[in-house]
């Protein structure tokens, strides 16, 4: 079959046996990830390799001194406890470091993929920021545009079209003017009434022609008692038979005929979002709640990174006072002071100026153990929650083994604004909590899209 064949084989049994994407999630080592690779561990299957002789041995069954005889003892290493020992190892440290093949690797494209199919997601991300403006094929027309452009069919189809439109049989008019006592008025509101596009220019022009031609008044030629004798002795000509008949000898153009080919311009937009995580920070989150806020957030970093073509995020950390961390110390700071979560969402409003909303998909993420000081929900961040413009505002709440009783601020945001669409509140009180809250969160974007 070939190495190449051997090893995507061997990929595929490693895919399959890595561990469930949910499990990874909740149990597994996240730390050992970077914001671009997601490795998850594989549990048991090993990639095939090659290893080399070690030629400078002097070669198979060859030690030292030359062929042994037969009965001749031959010398053994010690081991590192003085023992000797004949198992062929060699002496050193055993290794430290897993091989690659103890991952499976996937980008967060497919991370996405994954998470869509595991929590039944299918987040079609908006397009914002215009990056690139694209001409197609020459498929629009406008009134004006070099002269090279006219679509000459259109012009043509247009002129055709009026032409049709305002013919008509001009002997059957004409046939009009010997109706016993009708004149010129008489003869177009006649000619109106079925519908003949003639004017009234047209048809005295034709009562003075014929005049002309037989020297008398209109008035003295009566052929016909009245219009009624007339239609049922003359048949009206169709524009179209006549056409058949005689063919089609002048199209009459006009400037507002014309029509010029534009090619279809359309704008690529780009598929950016920026995510803005906040954290408690206050001395009441313990490592067990930090570490919930590390699940939840992180799988949704990976998965946002998969779903839209750029990607930011920002981390916000607080307790009394908030104040911007990297991604390092996010999940790791702590402090001893107390907690005021809009000290954070004043700083979330000024994090997003950089980042407008008419450009940028904007998510707001926060989590702590719902403790907050005083009215602090209520008078300040839920007013801010409903002023700052995002695709998703969502807090989730850490509190391992159940609420606490001054754990307040989830329940005073999800009774404010829990019918609000754009808005999501989760509990975790373990890790099997945790793949149902980035379902909820992911689920009502999901939704709102």
């Amino acid at each position: 079959m070939g190495l190449s064949s051997d090893r995507e084989r061997f990929r595929e049994i490693g895919e399959a046996r890595r561990e469930d994407l949910t499990e990874f999630i909740t149990q597994g080592n996240l730390g050992g990830s970077g914001p671009d690779r997601v490795r998850i561990p594989i549990k048991i299957v090993d990639l095939p390799s090659f290893e080399y002789d070690r030629r400078d041995a002097g070669g198979v069954g060859q030690g030292d001194g030359g062929q042994p005889q037969p009965g001749q003892p031959v010398d053994v290493e010690p081991d590192a406890d003085g023992d000797e020992s004949a198992d062929g190892d060699e002496s050193g440290d055993p290794g430290a470091e897993g091989g690659d093949h103890e991952y499976y690797e996937m980008d967060p494209e497919e991370f996405a993929r994954e998470l869509d199919e595991e929590l039944g997601l299918d987040l079609e991300p908006k397009g914002k920021r215009v990056v690139e403006e694209v001409e197609g094929d020459f498929t629009d027309t406008a009134r004006s545009g070099p002269r090279g452009t006219l679509d000459v069919d259109e012009f043509f189809k247009r002129g055709l079209t009026r032409h049709l439109a305002t013919d008509f049989d001009e002997s059957y008019v004409r046939e009009g003017l010997f109706v016993a006592g009708a004149g010129v008025d008489d003869v177009f509101t006649w000619a109106r009434e079925e519908g003949i596009p003639v004017s009234r220019a047209w048809i005295a022009d034709a009562a003075r022609s014929l005049e002309t031609e037989h020297g008398e008044s209109v008035a003295a030629l009566d052929r016909w008692a009245d219009f009624g004798a007339l239609a049922a002795a003359v048949d009206r000509e169709p524009v179209t038979q006549r056409i058949r008949r005689d063919g089609l000898k002048r199209v009459p153009f006009r400037r507002d005929d014309e029509r010029f080919r534009h090619p279809e311009v359309t704008e690529r937009r780009e598929r950016n979002v920026v995510v803005v995580n906040v954290r408690d920070a206050s001395g009441s989150m313990r490592a067990d709640k930090r570490e919930l806020v590390e699940r939840v957030f992180t799988p949704m970093d990976w998965y946002l990174t998969g779903k839209y073509d750029e990607a930011a995020f920002r981390y916000v950390v607080h307790d009394a006072e908030a104040w911007e961390v990297d991604r390092e110390a996010f999940f790791g700071v702590q402090s001893g002071g107390g907690t005021q979560i809009s000290s954070a969402y004043r700083l979330v409003e000024e994090i997003l100026e950089e980042y407008p909303y008419s450009e940028w998909n904007r998510y707001v993420f926060a989590a702590g153990d719902s403790e907050n000081a005083s009215d602090d929900t209520t008078s300040a961040v839920i007013p801010m929650m409903r002023s700052i413009d995002a695709n998703l505002h969502a807090y989730v709440e850490t509190q391992p083994g159940g609420t606490a009783p001054n754990a307040r601020h989830a329940d005073e945001v999800e009774r404010a604004l829990g019918d609000a669409d754009d808005v999501a509140v989760a509990r975790v009180s373990g890790p099997e909590d945790v793949t149902d809250a980035i379902a909820e969160i992911l689920s009502t974007e999901d939704a709102n899209e």
